[in-house]
């Protein structure tokens, strides 16, 4: 006989699926979000929908108490606070939609869930590299096979440009203006840019067209002749895999912290700003769509300045006891 504390398995109602099938629908083919957004949206909702459904109420009567319920329950869970906010904006954003596609809604009075909200959670200064752990990085291993050449023109991009990793994956030769050393990006919410690189990533980037892209066997049966980085078997590198080949860089380059794409797009902007370059230049770069989210390099660099200077003002007390 089952233990009767046991809690039977969570699942949406048929109905309350059906509506998030649409929504889903309106954010891939209107709204045109990525398939990874999408199916963070998918996972969030559907624990929402489910939490419901296991107390027997439908999508269409829930207000704000039952979607603070659910996120106490899940930060019992020692989910994160970013992750809390997250989803309460989710759900939220997904209600806003019910609401739009005037779907009936019949909560509570004062109860809606168009104002759910999660207090804000505490943003963490992003990690980054020193800049001759990221000369190392790119640097190592010296050698010229085609793997090689393919690696290196990716981690100058990623790093030189400060694009997010799934930019780099979907580039076409197209998108590279050698020239003028630009890259025409396309990030999230299909919001186009121009992103900048230096000198090194350029001549990074012709080596690898002229001595290592061909190698990986470009075809139109995979329909990657306009692709830029390929794998081995002629198809365009992954997210993934990209993923994989700067966290074992790393590695090699003997880099203490574990290295990531993102962690090179964090290096880029906090070396910018090191620069004393102009925060809305870096913004503009970046693809934020406000600078309140760039402002938070400003963050590193304020800290980084303030440990240069303790740790200046601890040498100068040192030499002057040494010299008593």
């Amino acid at each position: 006989m089952p233990n009767q504390t046991t809690k039977r398995r969570r699942i949406p109602s048929p109905e309350s699926f059906a509506a998030l099938e649409r929504y889903l629908d309106h954010l891939e083919h209107i709204r045109r979000l990525s398939q990874h957004t999408i199916r963070n949206y998918r996972s969030d909702i559907e624990s929402f929908l489910a939490f419901l459904n296991a107390l027997d109420v439908t999508f269409d009567r829930a207000g704000r108490k039952l979607g603070r319920a659910h996120l106490a329950e899940l930060a019992a869970e020692q989910i994160s606070n970013s992750s809390l906010k997250r989803r309460a904006t989710t759900i939220a954003a997904f209600y806003r939609w019910l609401d739009k596609e005037n779907i009936p809604l019949d909560p509570a009075p004062g109860d809606s869930m168009l104002r759910l909200r999660y207090p804000k959670a505490t943003r963490r200064v992003p990690r980054f590299l020193s800049i001759d752990e990221a000369t190392e990085l790119i640097d190592i291993p010296a050698v010229s096979t085609p793997s090689e050449l393919r690696d290196r023109a990716m981690l100058e991009l990623l790093y030189g440009a400060g694009i997010r990793v799934s930019e780099l994956a979907t580039l076409d030769l197209s998108d590279i203006d050698l020239t003028n050393r630009q890259l025409y990006v396309t990030g999230k919410g299909d919001r186009e840019r121009v992103a900048l690189f230096g000198s090194r990533a350029e001549s990074s980037v012709r080596t690898y067209l002229d001595e290592g892209r061909s190698f990986f066997k470009p075809s139109a049966m995979h329909n990657t002749e306009k692709a830029l980085f390929l794998n081995r078997f002629g198809r365009r590198l992954s997210t993934r895999s990209i993923q994989r080949i700067v966290k074992r860089r790393g590695v090699k380059a003997g880099i203490a912290q574990a290295v990531y794409p993102h962690l090179l797009r964090h290096t880029f902007a906090t070396h910018m700003l090191e620069g004393e370059a102009d925060l809305r230049v870096v913004q503009h770069l970046l693809g934020h769509s406000s600078a309140n989210t760039t402002q938070i390099y400003t963050t590193v660099e304020h800290r980084r300045r303030e440990a240069l200077i303790t740790s200046a003002l601890d040498r100068a007390r040192h030499a002057e006891g040494n010299d008593e």
